[in-house]
C-alpha cells in the first residue's frame, strides 16, 4: 500500500470532504472508473483512426490467412 500526499485548494478540499469524497476506498473508486473510462476512450480513438483510414474489408480468408501468420509465429 503506497500512501500518497497531494496539495488541493482549501475550498476544494472542504467540498470533497462534505460529499465524502476523501476516504480511501472513494478515491479508488474514482481512479479506478477514470482510468476505465481513459481506457474505452482510447478504444474508441483507435477505432476512429482505423476508420478513417478507409482500409478495404477483409474477406473471411483473408483473416483467416492473417490468424494463422499470428499463430505460426507464436510457435
Amino acid at each position: 500500500m503506497t500512501t500518497l500526499t497531494i496539495e488541493l485548494p482549501d475550498n476544494l478540499v472542504q467540498e470533497a470532504k462534505d460529499a465524502g469524497l476523501l476516504n480511501p476506498e472513494a478515491i479508488e473508486t474514482m481512479l479506478r472508473e477514470n482510468l476505465r473510462r481513459r481506457a474505452v476512450d482510447g478504444l474508441f480513438a483507435a477505432a476512429d483512426k482505423l476508420a478513417a483510414a478507409h482500409f478495404p474489408p477483409m474477406t473471411m480468408e483473408e483473416i483467416q490467412q492473417e490468424v494463422n501468420a499470428v499463430r505460426q509465429q507464436r510457435k
